[in-house]
């Protein structure tokens, strides 16, 4: 049986450069997807944030002329700014239809948003 669960993941771009953006979005995304075996059949939508630092270019640019995800929802926004948090975040909310357990997902956080669950600062 099939149900929508929420896949996480998150990282950080090298700097506020669209290619940078591009670059560590598709990274993300193609590692979220191939770790957890998603299709674009499975995805429902995708919401992509970044910290108010990075204004370069949507990361949904990225999902949609990278990946090729042409029928999936999409949405890009901003994080709240939170004083002291990591800066050049993106992060990622796959809505994903799937027979998995909540358990199987496989939540990522590269480059320098690994340290975000171990610090208590990714909440949601």
């Amino acid at each position: 049986m099939s149900h929508c669960l929420g896949l996480r993941g998150a990282t950080t771009a090298d700097a506020n450069t669209r290619d940078a953006i591009l670059d560590a979005t598709e990274e993300l995304l193609r590692e979220l997807l191939a770790a957890n075996h998603v299709a674009e059949d499975d995805i429902a939508a995708i919401f992509l944030t970044t910290t108010t630092d990075l204004t370069a270019e949507f990361p949904a640019v990225a999902a949609r002329v990278r990946l090729g995800l042409e029928r999936t929802a999409l949405m890009s926004s901003h994080e709240i700014p939170v004083p002291g948090s990591t800066p050049s975040v993106i992060r990622a909310l796959l809505l994903v239809n799937t027979s998995k357990r909540k358990d199987e997902l496989k939540h990522l956080y590269l480059k320098g948003a690994a340290n975000l669950r171990a610090r208590g600062l990714e909440k949601a």
